[in-house]
């Protein structure tokens, strides 16, 4: 059986997780607002089923892999406060990660939304064939 306030006790932590690293992590805060910007424009765009859930899958992976940078670059400072070499190379190694997963996220948007502006400027600049 599901205690309510056990419930409610942990989504409170989860979002005092969010918000702390909203507001401590500049990263975080501009891939959360290309993130929404990408919700907006998947649900504003003529796109299939696939591509929607592509793409917030993607937004998800790059938000969820910065928070875990964030983690671990913490735990290591706190374990190594003096940057040693190894410490160095675990933080450069999650940037990596996330930088990674960010630049999939951002070919695979462009290959996503392309057509449909194409489209929209087209039509509005009427360079299109009809």
């Amino acid at each position: 059986m599901i205690q309510l306030r056990v419930f409610a006790k942990s989504l409170r932590h989860a979002l005092q997780g969010l918000s702390d690293i909203f507001w401590a992590e500049q990263s975080f805060r501009i891939q959360s607002f290309l993130g929404l910007c990408v919700i907006i424009l998947s649900v504003l765009l003529p796109l299939l089923t696939w591509e929607r859930i592509l793409l917030f899958l993607l937004t998800a992976a790059v938000l969820i892999l910065e928070i875990l940078n964030t983690i671990i670059e913490r735990v290591a400072d706190a374990v190594q406060p003096r940057l040693s070499p190894m410490v160095r190379e675990v933080k450069d190694m999650m940037a990596a990660a996330v930088f990674l997963t960010a630049l999939v996220a951002l070919l695979v948007g462009i290959f996503i939304f392309a057509p449909p502006l194409y489209e929209i400027v087209c039509a509005i600049l009427q360079l299109c064939k009809p």
